[in-house]
């Protein structure tokens, strides 16, 4: 059983809601009626109804009568989440009016069926940017207590077992963040390391990456990393995790005897951490394409629940993967509750 039948196996077991505010979109309505009939988790569909039901039959689907259908415009909570809302974001120039339009944009009103105990997770991004997926994540549902950024994970599952944790490894962050100071760069390590564990049943071996391995090269960009080393070793003191390392040293035995003997990382990474958001995003690509990796993803991680971002190019696949995902996500930050 490879990873990904197990993440959707514990889905099953252990249900969570999860909701899908772009509840008339071709793909995303495709997913849910599978995801229901496999009963992966118990959706939320935000749109429309009678739109949701025409297009379901148009498809063909046969089970989105059983998720469960939230209009926008018009539920029974919509006054509760509006008000809500105004009291979440006064401090920032929040109006009733204004809470009042918001709660019928489709985004804010599934984060707060998240925020009120509603709903467990969401999955949006289909239709809309990353930004559009965040602002209201951010403001609605705040990230976890000692992290202040969000950032973007990848499963990788490469063909060449030998790398990583039998060819799992996680990348981060591919997605969020372009420029990391130090300190975001030691919470994107703490949280990457979280994601590994949660969600591919790994203990984390995390390398912070540089063009440098211990030293071997001598420049501001370098320094960043190191410090970002030691402050994520302060933050969690329980983490196995080592640079400034090289990419071959983090990875490759023989490399990591020479480069950086004595290490409990190189040689054996099974997380990568990447300077910054350009480095993370070409790499996570170019092994994708050039190794026939299977790349999973963005995971975005360091939120107080679960809000993941999907690519506009996705898949059906790929929003059904999610929604499982984001399931244990939520499984997992209740165990740690």
């Amino acid at each position: 059983m490879d990873l990904l039948e197990e993440i959707i196996l514990r889905a099953k077991a252990n249900k969570q809601r999860i909701v899908l505010p772009e509840g008339t979109e071709e793909r995303t309505l495709k997913a849910a009626d599978r995801l229901v009939a496999d009963g992966v988790a118990d959706i939320i569909l935000i749109g429309n109804p009678n739109e949701i039901r025409s297009l379901a039959g148009g498809f063909g689907l046969n089970h989105i009568g059983k998720a469960t259908i939230v209009d926008p415009k018009n539920h029974e909570k919509k006054q509760a989440y509006a008000d809500l809302l105004f009291q979440l974001r006064r401090s920032k120039g929040m109006t009733p009016e204004k809470a009042a339009q918001l709660v019928e944009d489709p985004l804010y009103l599934g984060c707060l069926m998240i925020k009120s105990g509603d709903a467990d997770g969401e999955i949006a991004g289909a239709q809309n940017t990353t930004g559009n997926v965040l602002r209201p994540a951010l403001q609605i549902i705040k990230t976890v207590p000692g992290i202040t950024n969000v950032s973007g994970a990848f499963i990788m599952f490469l063909k060449d077992k030998s790398y990583g944790a039998n060819g799992i490894l996680v990348f981060a962050d591919c997605a969020v963040l372009p420029y990391p100071t130090a300190s975001e760069l030691a919470q994107i390590a703490i949280s990457t390391a979280y994601t590994a564990r949660s969600l591919a049943h790994v203990e984390p071996r995390v390398a912070m990456l540089s063009f440098s391995t211990k030293g071997s090269a001598s420049n501001e960009m370098v320094d960043k990393v190191v410090e970002a080393t030691r402050l994520a070793k302060e933050k969690a003191p329980d983490l196995c995790i080592d640079g400034e390392l090289q990419a071959d040293a983090a990875l490759v035995e023989k490399v990591a005897a020479q480069k950086a003997p004595g290490s409990p990382v190189a040689g054996k990474a099974n997380v990568l951490v990447f300077p910054n958001l350009e480095v993370g995003n070409i790499s996570y690509k170019l092994v994708q394409r050039l190794a026939g990796a299977e790349a999973v993803g963005p995971i975005l991680q360091g939120m107080a629940a679960p809000v993941n971002d999907l690519s506009r190019g996705c898949s059906v696949d790929d929003i059904y993967k999610m929604v499982a995902i984001a399931s244990n996500q939520a499984i997992a930050l209740k165990h740690a509750k």
